[in-house]
C-alpha cells in the first residue's frame, strides 16, 4: 500500500522537471517594414514639398497681379485716348553693349505692349533693331537683328501672334545720338516700334 504514494510522487517529479527543464520557444521576430518614425518623416516631407509648391503658386501669382496692376496704373495715368497708347507702343527699349536679352526693367515695358496688342487684335507693328557705331556694319546688321527678335519672342511667349510683328535691322545706320561716348552708344543700343496696321481708335487694355 505504501508504494502507491512514491510512485504518484515520482510522477508528479518528473512533470516538474519536465516543464522546468525544457527549452521555452522563442517568439516569432516581428516583420522587417517601415516604422513610425520613418513613415511620419516622409509623410511631413511630402505635405512641407506640396505646401512649398502651393506658397510658390501663390507668389507668383501676386506678383502677376501686382504687375499686372502697375500696368493697368501707367495706362490710366495717361488717359483713355489712342496717342496715349501710341505713346506707350513706341518706348523703346534698350541693350547692353553686344548683348540681345531683354533686360528686366525693359521687360516690363514689353509687358505694356502685350497688354495693348491683346485688346487690340488688328494692330501689327514692327520691331527694328539699333547698335551704336562699334563693330563692322555686317556684324551690327546681325546684332540688331537678334535684338529685334528676341522682342518679337518676348511678345510671342505672351501670347501674341507671330504674324502680327514683323522686324528689322539697321545696324548703327540710324543713331538717335550722333556722340562719341558711352552715353550716347546706350542710347543707340535700342528696338524701335512702329505701327504698321491697325492703329486707329486704339482701346485701353
Amino acid at each position: 500500500m505504501k508504494r502507491v504514494p512514491l510512485l504518484l510522487l515520482g510522477g508528479l517529479v518528473a512533470v516538474a522537471l519536465a516543464a522546468c527543464g525544457g527549452k521555452k520557444p522563442e517568439p516569432p521576430a516581428p516583420a522587417a517594414g517601415p516604422n513610425a518614425d520613418s513613415l511620419a518623416a516622409a509623410q511631413k516631407a511630402h505635405d512641407d514639398s506640396v505646401a512649398a509648391a502651393q506658397a510658390e503658386a501663390e507668389r507668383l501669382a501676386r506678383e502677376d497681379a501686382e504687375r499686372r496692376q502697375r500696368m493697368a496704373d501707367s495706362l490710366a495715368a495717361l488717359g483713355r485716348s489712342t496717342e496715349a497708347v501710341k505713346t506707350i507702343l513706341a518706348t523703346m527699349v534698350h541693350f547692353d553693349f553686344d548683348k540681345s536679352i531683354i533686360r528686366a526693367g525693359d521687360a516690363a515695358v514689353l509687358d505694356q505692349k502685350v497688354a495693348i496688342l491683346q485688346a487690340n487684335p488688328g494692330l501689327r507693328i514692327r520691331i527694328s533693331g539699333h547698335c551704336d557705331e562699334r563693330g563692322s556694319d555686317e556684324y551690327n546688321l546681325a546684332l540688331g537683328n537678334r535684338r529685334a527678335t528676341s522682342a518679337k519672342q518676348y511678345l510671342t511667349s505672351h501670347g501674341i501672334d507671330a504674324s502680327r510683328i514683323e522686324t528689322a535691322s539697321y545696324g548703327e545706320e540710324r543713331p538717335i545720338d550722333p556722340g562719341h561716348d558711352e552715353s550716347s552708344w546706350a542710347q543707340n543700343r535700342r528696338d524701335e516700334f512702329e505701327i504698321l496696321a491697325g492703329g486707329d481708335n486704339l482701346k485701353q487694355p
